[in-house]
């Protein structure tokens, strides 16, 4: 998440004021001292315009199931 918000050229406060929580609390989801809930990981997510798969991790090749 720490360089997603970097490349973006944001602070820790700014993607903490995204997600309407406090810097310190964003700080420790980013220092993986606390997992950060699904609702806020899928907000980052839409505010940094990025996919979930990205920033889990996952390849990009990574086949999906059909529907």
């Amino acid at each position: 998440m720490g360089a997603t918000r970097e490349d973006k050229d944001l602070k820790q406060s700014d993607a903490a004021e995204m997600l309407n929580i406090k810097q310190q609390q964003y700080s420790e989801y980013e220092e993986g001292l606390r997992l950060m809930p699904i609702t806020y990981s899928f907000e980052f997510c839409r505010c940094m315009n990025i996919s979930s798969d990205y920033i889990l991790g996952l390849p990009d090749d990574l086949s999906h199931p059909k529907r």
